[in-house]
């Protein structure tokens, strides 16, 4: 069976990857919510190994790791634990510079650190190769595409093109879809946009963007997707804008956009969920 590491505990892509005989690593800070998830997860079937600790732990990223080696491997490091520096979220000129730090060791350092670990165990995965071809637009290769996946209505961003200078280092040559595992990070529309209080988190997201997008360049047999989910209904949004009740979706809609990029064998890039997302499924934002 495939095996992924899920950080930050995603009940609703571990769900779906469960469902399909994944068996899985997942991890969270609280061991109390972990353990409920993990037990949501079994429900789905496969095995499930649930490690409550924190990212920026070295030893517990070695822990992950050596509990996908038992599992058989690894397939699949999602890495979807974050912060956001501040709570609720603040301009730059009150920003707390501890918890600008706090945000680049938890979705930066230590997602790169999580990645240097898994390479052997992703670089000896053979499940890339069982995939069909992706179907959609592949936002990094080739030409910018004018719209998005099958026809939909939502408008692409410009700088998920391969028109866009910042991603004129990829090549539009077929390298960039790989037959060993994949990494997923959850990046955020913050990284790319200016908007006012999220600097901070913006800031490490854009890091996150360009680390995957270099991850990509230099480990060519591996999938590598940068995602912008969208708004989501989600505790970290909570925290960053409290008063806020405009009904956002919840976390689980944008999981059949994930599960697009996975069944496909989508290229390496950068993608919103909106574009990735099956026909007819809506978007995530």
């Amino acid at each position: 069976m495939p095996v992924a590491i899920i950080t930050g505990a995603s009940k609703g892509l571990g769900r779906a990857l469960a469902a399909r005989g994944w068996d899985l690593v997942v991890d969270a800070r609280s061991a109390g919510p972990l353990q409920e998830a993990a037990r949501e997860l079994r429900g789905s079937g496969g095995r499930v190994v649930a490690l409550a600790g924190d990212v920026t732990d070295g030893g517990h990223r070695a822990a992950l790791v050596a509990a996908a080696a038992e599992l058989g491997g690894l397939d699949l490091l999602v890495n979807n634990a974050s912060a956001l520096g501040a709570e609720p979220l603040v301009r730059l000129a009150e920003h707390p510079l501890d918890g600008l730090r706090r945000a680049l060791e938890v979705n930066v350092v230590a997602p790169l650190g999580l990645i240097q670990l898994a390479l052997p165990l992703l670089r000896n995965s053979t499940y890339g190769s069982y995939l069909s071809s992706y179907e959609g637009e592949a936002p990094y290769i080739g030409e910018a595409p004018s719209g998005p996946p099958d026809g939909g209505s939502e408008t692409y961003e410009a700088h998920t093109t391969s028109g866009n200078s910042h991603n004129s280092y990829l090549s539009d040559s077929t390298p960039y879809a790989g037959v060993g595992g994949a990494v997923l990070c959850l990046s955020s529309d913050a990284a790319v946009e200016a908007y006012p209080t999220w600097g901070g988190y913006g800031a490490s997201k854009a890091a996150l963007d360009q680390l995957s997008a270099v991850l990509a360049v230099e480990e060519p047999a591996l999938r590598v997707w940068w995602v912008d989910p969208g708004d989501m209904r989600t505790e970290l949004y909570a925290a960053a804008v409290p008063d806020d009740d405009s009904g956002r979706p919840l976390p689980g809609t944008v999981v059949p956009a994930l599960l697009r990029l996975l069944d496909g064998a989508a290229p390496s890039g950068r993608y919103p969920a909106a574009a990735a997302a099956p026909a007819g499924t809506g978007s995530a934002r």
